[in-house]
């Protein structure tokens, strides 16, 4: 066994430290996010007078460092607090783990009575009863506590956050505030309206970094990261370079110099390579393609799917590119012959903007005059992947010889 690992041990180490390329990272010094961490930390200061911060939201796009900024304003609170010898506890949850309202109470509960009672279960209190131990546990522990709800908009229903934005009221000696953290720059329009009026939330919006601040951030985890000349700084340009056109993400650049790095080392090479990174670049968008369409709902599997085929059959019986009115067409014989409801054409169309925002597809929206607006749909990846990817269902699978010319005549 000893001989099977000694293979993939390469003589030639680059790295000092692999870790600071992970996301989990949290760096002493966050750059081009000065901005962000002083307003946070201006909200966030009332808990050191034993008062209680603004509920915050924070919007953003992944890897534009909402998580980042949050972890490390609370770490620092919650070291003024030691200092101030002020109560203040700093909790994180990441809903999209956590994602019931039994789950969250339950994780923050913990937090406080590990250290002097019997932890909740994961499973098998009422709702209720979680609730008041939570209540018992913050009043026993006394002070502000500020707790982190990451990707909020997974949590199943409003109870838990109809709870959270009037527990302090439920409170003799505690006092609670929330910051959410999401994606979804909607997310607050779909919630129920007496949770929204309790939030009385504040709001902050994360902007993507551009190419320069992905290259410092990159520099800086780069001189922690490996060893000497390792990373030039026209690698460390390109992987920037290639990460801002995907929208800014951060987190997608240290992934690709950290790929790229594991990719040259595996070549027992001293340095990271333009090759290298193209490889990791490759890679990266295959396993995120992947992952995406298996994550898909149904419906939008569904869809897809008969983007696939109607586009192979309008190949071959038409000129032009496919609409959303032919896809309807073949999205609605498709269902017939998986036994699956179909959704409406405005529902549809809908999916359809889904899957262009997750780069799957292209949906361009053109105007026919008197005749209405359309969109002009073509697949974004390789045909065959995404295939294979969808027959992976099973409800795909059974229909996977579906073709549209036959039942719809093209």
């Amino acid at each position: 066994m000893q001989d099977l690992f000694n293979r993939f041990i390469p003589e030639k180490r680059i790295f000092r430290n692999r870790e600071v390329l992970m996301p989990s990272y949290i760096p002493t010094k966050l750059p081009h996010r000065e901005k962000e961490i002083d307003l946070l930390a201006s909200v966030s200061a009332a808990a050191l007078q034993g008062e209680t911060p603004s509920n915050i939201f924070i919007y953003g796009k992944t890897g534009t460092g909402k998580t980042a900024v949050t972890k490390w304003v609370g770490k620092e609170l919650a070291k003024a607090g030691n200092h101030l010898d002020k109560s203040v506890h700093f909790f994180y949850i990441n809903c999209a783990i956590v994602d019931t309202k039994y789950g969250v109470l339950q994780n923050i509960a913990n937090h406080f009575i590990s250290q002097w009672s019997e932890r909740i279960p994961f499973t098998g209190w009422p709702t209720e009863e979680v609730y008041s131990k939570l209540l018992e546990a913050a009043d026993k522990a006394g002070g502000v506590t500020i707790i982190t709800l990451d990707e909020i908009d997974k949590i199943k229903g409003d109870e838990l956050l109809y709870n959270l934005s009037r527990i302090n009221s439920d409170l003799t000696n505690a006092k609670v505030s929330v910051i959410g953290i999401s994606n979804d720059l909607k997310f607050t329009e779909f919630l129920d309206p007496r949770v929204k009026s309790s939030l009385g939330e504040q709001s902050m919006i994360f902007s993507p970094y551009n190419a320069e601040q992905l290259k410092d951030i990159l520099e800086q985890r780069a001189q922690m990261a490996f060893k000497d000349g390792v990373a030039s700084l026209p690698i460390i340009t390109l992987c920037a370079g290639i990460a801002a056109q995907e929208h800014g993400d951060a987190r997608k650049a240290l992934d690709l110099l950290r790929i790229s790095a594991e990719l040259a080392e595996r070549e027992q090479s001293n340095t990271v390579s333009e090759a290298n990174v193209r490889r990791a670049q490759s890679e990266i968008e295959m396993d995120r393609f992947a992952e995406v369409i298996r994550t898909l709902p149904m419906q939008s599997k569904l869809i897809l799917f008969s983007i696939i085929v109607a586009e192979e059959a309008w190949r071959v019986h038409h000129s032009g590119k496919l609409t959303t009115g032919e896809l309807y067409n073949v999205y609605n014989a498709l269902c017939k012959k998986a036994k699956v409801n179909s959704l409406t054409p405005r529902r549809v169309t809908e999916l359809i903007s889904e899957l262009d925002m997750l780069g799957i597809i292209t949906a361009k929206l053109i105007s026919k005059g008197r005749y209405g607006r359309t969109k002009e749909i073509r697949l974004g990846t390789d045909p065959e992947k995404a295939r294979s990817l969808l027959s992976e269902d099973e409800v795909i699978s059974g229909v996977k010889d579906f073709k549209p010319y036959t039942q719809l005549h093209f």
